[in-house]
C-alpha cells in the first residue's frame, strides 16, 4: 500500500452520486441541496465516504459525511456490509460513553437512492494520521511532531480504548456478536476462518495464513477474560485529531463483543505493520511510538486490567490483517492492477512479520519494547 499505486476502490461515478444524493436529501429535508460534494483522498478500501454540505435555511447539520456500503461491482473487501449495525453501534457508543463519536443523523437501508445502503453523520474537522503514505514516513504531520506531542496523542488514543471497554455495557452490543457457538473469542476466530474461506474460494489458498490459524490454536489463552465491546479497527488512522487530541472516532464496521486484548493487539500490530514497511524502505520511522510495552502499561494503569496473552492477540491481529491484504491483492488482480504470483503468500505485504510471529521469533523479550 505504501509503495504501489492505491488499489481501485469503486466503479461508481462521483458526479452521478452527487446528483442522486441531492435527490435523496430532498426526501428527508424538503428544499435541501447537497453542495460541495467530494470524495476524500483517503477514501477507504471497504465502505466509501462522501463529504458534503447541506444548503438549507435550517439544516439539522451543515457539514456532513456519508458512509456508503461498498460497491458490489468493485470486488468488495468484505462479504456483507451491515450499515444499520454500524449506525446502531455509533449511536450506542455515543450514548453510553464519553468517546467523541460523530452524531449520526439519517440511515437509509433502501439501496435504490445511491445503489447501496448508507448513513449520514456529522463531519468533524481535524486531521487523520495517513495510511498512504503512512504516518511513519517522513514528511507528514505526525512524523514531524515532537516526542512530547506524539506521546500525548498516544496516551489519548489508548485512553479511547480504555473508556470504550469500561463504559459501554457489552450486553447492549449483542446484536454485533458473530454467529455460532462457544465463547466470544471462539466465535470471533470462527468468523475469521469463514471470512478467509470466502476470500480464497476458487483461488489459491495461503499456506501462511493457514499455519497462523494453527499457531493460534497452540497459543489459545487458558483464561479468555471478560467480554467488552471492541472497536474492531482500533488504530489511530481511524481517529480525527484536533492538534493531538482525539475529536472523532470513526469506522465501526468491525466492532464485536470480544476480549479487550482483541483491540489492544490490533492497535499494537497495525502500528508495527506501518513501522516495518517504513524500515524496510530505508527510513527510521517512529520506533518509540506505540510500543507494545507502553500500550500495555498505559491501558493497565487506566483500567486496572493487565493485558494477557498478547503474543496470541498480536498474532491474531497480523492474521486478520493478512486476510484483508490477500483479499485486496486478489481484487487488484481482478481489475488487472497486479498479477497473481505462484506463491500467494507474497501477496501479503507483511508476510515476513506474520511468518516470524508464527515461528515465535518476531517479538522476543527485546522485541516487546520495539
Amino acid at each position: 500500500m505504501a509503495t504501489a499505486p492505491r488499489p481501485r476502490t469503486t466503479t461508481r461515478d462521483p458526479e452521478d452520486l452527487a446528483a442522486r444524493l441531492t435527490d435523496w436529501l430532498g426526501t428527508r429535508l424538503p428544499g435541501a441541496r447537497a453542495v460541495d460534494v467530494s470524495v476524500p483522498a483517503s477514501n477507504g478500501l471497504s465502505s466509501e465516504t462522501l463529504l458534503f454540505d447541506i444548503e438549507h435555511p435550517e439544516p439539522p447539520l451543515r457539514a456532513c459525511a456519508l458512509r456508503l456500503a461498498a460497491d458490489p461491482g468493485a470486488y468488495t473487501v468484505f462479504p456483507v456490509y451491515d450499515m444499520a449495525a454500524q449506525y446502531r453501534t455509533m449511536r450506542l457508543v455515543r450514548e453510553r460513553s464519553d468517546l467523541p463519536v460523530p452524531r449520526v443523523i439519517w440511515l437509509e437501508e433502501d439501496p435504490g437512492p445511491l445503489g447501496a445502503p448508507f448513513f449520514v453523520m456529522e463531519r468533524v474537522a481535524g486531521r487523520v494520521p495517513p495510511d498512504v503514505m503512512p504516518y511513519t514516513y517522513e514528511g507528514n504531520w505526525l512524523h514531524a511532531a515532537s516526542d512530547g506531542e506524539r506521546e500525548h496523542l498516544e496516551a489519548a488514543s489508548v485512553a479511547l480504548l480504555a473508556r470504550l471497554h469500561d463504559q459501554v455495557p457489552p450486553a447492549e452490543a449483542d446484536f454485533l456478536a458473530p454467529p455460532g457457538e462457544g465463547s466470544p473469542l471462539r466465535r470471533h476466530v470462527t468468523a475469521q476462518r469463514a471470512y478467509y474461506a470466502w476470500v480464497v474460494e476458487g483461488l489459491s489458498r495461503s499456506p501462511l495464513i493457514e499455519s497462523a490459524f494453527d499457531r493460534l490454536e497452540e497459543l489459545w489463552p487458558r483464561r479468555e477474560g471478560g467480554t467488552v465491546l471492541t472497536w474492531g479497527d482500533a488504530r489511530i488512522g481511524n481517529v480525527v485529531y484536533d492538534g493531538f487530541d482525539p475529536v472523532a472516532v470513526l469506522d465501526w464496521e468491525m466492532a464485536a463483543p470480544a476480549p479487550r486484548e482483541v483491540d489492544l493487539g490490533w492497535t499494537v500490530y497495525l502500528h508495527r505493520f506501518f513501522q516495518d514497511l517504513t524500515v524496510g524502505f530505508g527510513q527510521c520511522g517512529l520506533p518509540g511510538f506505540l510500543r507494545r510495552d507502553r500500550v500495555e502499561a498505559r491501558y493497565a494503569s487506566l483500567t486496572g486490567h493487565t493485558p494477557r496473552d498478547m503474543d496470541f492477540y498480536t498474532l491474531y491481529a497480523a492474521l486478520r490483517h493478512a486476510i484483508v491484504m490477500l483479499r485486496i491483492a486478489y481484487r487488484q488482480a481482478y481489475f488487472g492492477e497486479v498479477s497473481v504470483p505462484q506463491d500467494p503468500d507474497t501477496l501479503i505485504l507483511h508476510h515476513g512479520s506474520l511468518r516470524a510471529m508464527v515461528q515465535g521469533s518476531y517479538w522476543g523479550e527485546a522485541g516487546r519494547t520495539r
